[in-house]
Formats: structure tokens, C-alpha cells, sequence
């Protein structure tokens, strides 16, 4: 089996680890401060990550483009769609918000033509 479908199943898999710890984490919080923890644990484990494996030599590779189309990206995710996600999922079920989340990948489709 090629390396990037293991890849692609664990992240299935973990994606939706994610969301039910999220679901439950958000009990009694307000989702944005509860996202604000999330994301500051993704922060601080990828820096460690790029710090271990000295990979911070690949920002010298980035063009202009690239560090638009990547801080894009990251708006896109943790500004607009995790803000709403979690909304979501702090006033219905995990179940609906989830699959009504991951139909993105009509959007996916769509996009990549």
C-alpha cells in the first residue's frame, strides 16, 4: 500500500478523534476559547516538531506566492472554518456538524478543477 494512503487513514481516523474530543472539551466553554487551546497545542507541536528535524532551512525555499497561498490556508482553516465548526458543535450534535463538515470534500472537488 503506497505510504501517502497510510498517511491519508490515519488522518481519517484522527480527524474524527478530533472532533468528538473537541465536542466534549467544549462542555461548559466558550467554543472560540476552547478552539484557542486547540490551536496553541498545534502551534507548539509543530514548532517542536521543525525544531527536532531542523526544517526550518525549508523557509529559504518559500516564494512569495507560496507564504500567500500557506498564511491563506491557515485563515481559512483556523479563522473561518474551525471558528464555525466549533460553533457548531458546541449547539448540536457532533454527528450532524460532522458530516455536514466533511461534505468539504465537494468543495475540494470542485476546487481542484
Amino acid at each position: 500500500m503506497p505510504t501517502w494512503i497510510i498517511y491519508a487513514i490515519i488522518s481519517m481516523i484522527f480527524a474524527g478523534f478530533t472532533s468528538v474530543l473537541a465536542k466534549y472539551g467544549l462542555k461548559n466553554v466558550n467554543p472560540e476559547f476552547g478552539l484557542g487551546i486547540r490551536t496553541s497545542v498545534i502551534f507548539f507541536i509543530i514548532i517542536f516538531i521543525n525544531i527536532m528535524g531542523s526544517k526550518y532551512k525549508d523557509v529559504e525555499l518559500l516564494t512569495n506566492k507560496q507564504w500567500i497561498l500557506l498564511i491563506a490556508s491557515g485563515i481559512t482553516t483556523t479563522t473561518i472554518s474551525w471558528v464555525f465548526y466549533y460553533r457548531a458543535m458546541k449547539d448540536r450534535l457532533i454527528s450532524y456538524v460532522a458530516a455536514i463538515d466533511r461534505a468539504s470534500i465537494v468543495i475540494t472537488l470542485l476546487l481542484s478543477f
